[in-house]
């Protein structure tokens, strides 16, 4: 694992504003690990004492709800930080983290980043243009989950996913979520999020090959997510 003040992850999120004094300090009190696919990096309730860089991989954020399922918020990939939030109210996680495939991270204990936060303004203010992006993005899930219906969170989704995380040469979306997972996005039961995704693929506007997506006819889903 590369030193912080090497390492081109940093570029993707806040640590870019911190210095190379700061960013030395910090690469010698980080740990780094391999999270398996399916892993655990931390549960709701866990108090966590710092962050998470994802050198490498991405990981599904999730909360659990009163039914005993679980609601993924967003997907965080290479360059995300996991934590900040808990960090700052000094409390305990109040989201979950599991890896969707094989991840490198590094953990940042919380009395280095606490130090960085008070005397670095630059880094402040990055961290608090972080938190507002996320508070805006469950801003968003929360008027779907209310207004928007599933077929239209499920069109909505696939688009999302093809922006954050592209496709290969062959037109396949660059992450593999499996049936739960993508009924757990767009708040539905997994054989509603099946049913849909053949109706899609016999539509002709997806391919499905196992957890291999493909976006045929993206026009159409933009027409489907605007309730077209």
């Amino acid at each position: 694992m590369s030193k912080c003040e090497q390492c081109i992850v940093r570029q993707l999120n806040s640590l870019k504003s911190l210095n190379k004094d700061e960013l030395i300090r910090i690469s010698s009190c980080k740990t780094s690990k391999t999270i398996k696919k399916g892993e655990v990096i931390f549960e709701e309730g866990d108090h966590i004492n710092g962050v998470f860089c994802i050198s490498d991989g991405i990981c599904k954020v999730s909360k659990m709800s009163s039914n005993g399922r679980d609601q993924i918020i967003h997907l965080a990939k290479k360059g995300a930080i996991l934590g900040e939030r808990s960090l700052i109210s000094d409390e305990a996680a109040n989201l979950k983290a599991t890896a969707i495939n094989d991840m490198e991270v590094c953990f940042i204990p919380r009395e280095e980043i606490i130090k960085d936060l008070e005397k670095n303004p630059g880094f402040s203010m990055n961290v608090l243009k972080d938190l507002a992006r996320s508070l805006k993005n469950v801003d968003n899930v929360l008027v779907d989950m209310a207004q928007k219906t599933v077929k239209q969170r499920l069109a909505e989704m696939l688009l999302n996913l093809e922006i954050k995380f592209g496709h290969n040469s062959e037109n396949v979306l660059n992450i593999h979520l499996s049936r739960e997972d993508i009924a757990n996005i767009i708040g539905t039961a997994t054989e509603s999020a099946i049913r849909l995704l053949s109706e899609f693929k016999k539509e002709k506007i997806i391919l499905l090959k196992g957890k291999n997506i493909s976006l045929i006819d993206t026009a159409k889903l933009k027409k489907i997510a605007q309730g077209f």
